[in-house]
C-alpha cells in the first residue's frame, strides 16, 4: 500500500470547497458537498478541471471540517486533481466520526485503502492500478468517437461483477454522446454518466 504524504504540519492542498448537486454517474442529481484537492500529476491534455492544479487553501482537517459543516448536507465528495496524491487518513477519519457519506472520485493511480469510504469511483486514464479497479463501486470510462466495444469489454475483465460501469463523453459533445448510446445499446450492462451540471449551468 502507497503511504502519500499530507502537507507539512498534517495541512491539505485544496483547490475549492463548494456545496451543490453531484453532475455524474449514480448519485447524480444527489446534494453534496464538494472537497477539490489541488494537484493532479496525470496531466491529461483534455482535463476539463486543470485549474484544481492550483492550491488556494492550506487546510488542515479540522478546518475543512469547519468550512463544510456550513451546509447542510452530510455527503461530501472528495475530488480533484487527484485526491489521492494526498494523505487522506486523518481527513476520513474526522469525516466519519462527524458522520458523513464519503464518496471519492480518483483516476486509480494510487493503491489506497477505500474501508473509509462510502462509494469510489475509478475513472481510469493513461495509467490505472487494476487492484484499485477491484475496490471501485463504479467506473467512469471518459468516451470519445474512436472508443471501442473491445476496448471496454478489455477492461471489464479487470472489474467485479457488480461494479458499475459508465461511459461519459468526452467534452459532452453529440459526436460522443452518439458514440457512448451506440456502445450501450451494444452491451446494455453498461451505463450512460453525463455531467448534469454542465447541462445546467452549475458548478
Amino acid at each position: 500500500m502507497r503511504t502519500l504524504p499530507a502537507l507539512s504540519a498534517n495541512k491539505y492542498k485544496v483547490n475549492e470547497i463548494f456545496y451543490s448537486l453531484e453532475g455524474e454517474g449514480l448519485f447524480s442529481g444527489v446534494a453534496a458537498v464538494f472537497i477539490r484537492l489541488a494537484g493532479c500529476t496525470m496531466g491529461c491534455p483534455w482535463c476539463d478541471t486543470k485549474y484544481a492544479q492550483k492550491t488556494n487553501f492550506n487546510l488542515t482537517a479540522e478546518q475543512i471540517l469547519k468550512k463544510i459543516a456550513a451546509y447542510p448536507c452530510k455527503t461530501v465528495v472528495l475530488t480533484g486533481g487527484e485526491p489521492t496524491e494526498q494523505n487522506l487518513t486523518a481527513l476520513l477519519k474526522l469525516l466519519k466520526k462527524n458522520k458523513y457519506q464519503i464518496h471519492l472520485e480518483t483516476n486509480g493511480t494510487n493503491l489506497i485503502d477505500t474501508k473509509l469510504f462510502d462509494f469510489c469511483t475509478v475513472s481510469p486514464k493513461a495509467y490505472v492500478n487494476v487492484k484499485m479497479l477491484k475496490k471501485a463501486n463504479a467506473v467512469k470510462y471518459i468516451t470519445d468517437t474512436k472508443t471501442t466495444l473491445a476496448e471496454i469489454e478489455s477492461l471489464e475483465e479487470k472489474i467485479n461483477k457488480k461494479t458499475l460501469f459508465y461511459l461519459q463523453p468526452k467534452n459532452n459533445s453529440k459526436e460522443n454522446i452518439k458514440q457512448c448510446l451506440k456502445l450501450i445499446k451494444q452491451k446494455p450492462n453498461l451505463r450512460l454518466s453525463v455531467q448534469l451540471h454542465k447541462f445546467l449551468n452549475i458548478k
